[in-house]
């Protein structure tokens, strides 16, 4: 697979910007983990934020500490210096869903004129575009296959994610045609090719498919899976989603809020070459990773 020329430009005074691919992919990912970690090992004087995305990054320098040529210059340096092992140490991260739930029911119905067939839900329009003949179909191939959190952000803890499957099966659906002014907290969403977990209630444009009774964005951090950090998911996190039913999102909520809930995680190391030689059988390495007892 050969690799695309790197795309710079600069934001400012003090932003650089650098464009992997124009397309998201898992070589593209890790093309922009490996610059980014080797620019951050060299601690170079004057860099203020480097910002990992899906498949690009952005970094935030002072220029009076060091120039927009020489910073530049630092960047290029590294496309020749990449090595040639792609691994990862993350975490498969079981994520429960209640979909079709009736929160978010309620909610898309409010904005049926900002969307592209009135009369369907999201899920109804989601199934009916990708070939599936009902809903029940569309969320067994949303929860079959793991996806991989290519960044975080947008707003606070928000993960994109990126499905683990060959292209021609991806899931794709369009963004509402106008944001909505409302989502509720925990949405699970779909806009493209990409998946996400609205940490905040607030505006949205992605799909709406179901809620889940974790959060994923804590300032308090009150809860076990969030004692490291406000924000819950990190960039090369693996989820599998899993569909539950409104007593078992009731339980979990009530467990959430007495501070009991443990999410179910497991560590593991993810190699890139590994997977694209063979996509389904690491799948299944994957999951029963996230099984083994």
């Amino acid at each position: 697979m050969s690799e695309q020329s790197i795309r710079y430009s600069f934001g400012g005074d003090e932003h650089l910007f650098a464009e992997i691919s124009e397309s998201m992919s898992l070589p593209a990912f890790f093309r922009g983990l490996e610059m980014t970690n080797r620019l951050t090992a060299m601690n170079l004087s004057g860099i203020l934020d480097i910002c990992l995305a899906n498949a690009s990054f952005q970094i935030r320098f002072n220029p009076d500490l060091i120039s927009p040529q020489a910073l530049l210059d630092k960047v290029k340096s590294l496309e020749s210096a990449r090595s040639t092992t792609h691994s990862l140490n993350t975490r498969i991260i079981e994520i429960p869903v209640y979909y079709n739930d009736p929160w978010t029911h309620e909610t898309l119905m409010r904005f049926r004129d900002r969307h592209q067939s009135p009369e369907q839900t999201d899920l109804e329009y989601a199934a009916s575009l990708n070939g599936y003949g009902n809903i029940e179909d569309f969320i067994r191939a949303h929860s079959h296959s793991p996806w991989f959190v290519s960044m975080v952000g947008f707003v606070a803890g928000l993960p994109f994610m990126f499905q683990m499957v060959e292209q021609e099966q991806q899931l794709e659906v369009p963004k509402y045609l106008t944001p909505r002014t409302d989502t509720p907290k925990q949405t699970v969403g779909h806009g493209g090719c990409f998946g996400c977990i609205y940490s905040v209630k607030g505006a949205g444009g992605y799909q709406m498919f179901g809620m889940t009774p974790v959060p994923i964005y804590d300032p308090q951090q009150s809860m076990p899976h969030m004692k490291d950090s406000i924000v819950f998911f990190r960039a090369g996190d693996i989820v599998k989603f899993r569909p539950i039913d409104q007593l078992e999102y009731q339980q979990i909520t009530q467990a959430v809020e007495s501070g009991t809930y443990v999410l179910h995680t497991r560590p593991f190391r993810f190699d890139l070459q590994e997977y694209l030689a063979a996509p389904e059988d690491y799948k299944s390495r994957i999951l029963e990773a996230l099984y083994d007892n």
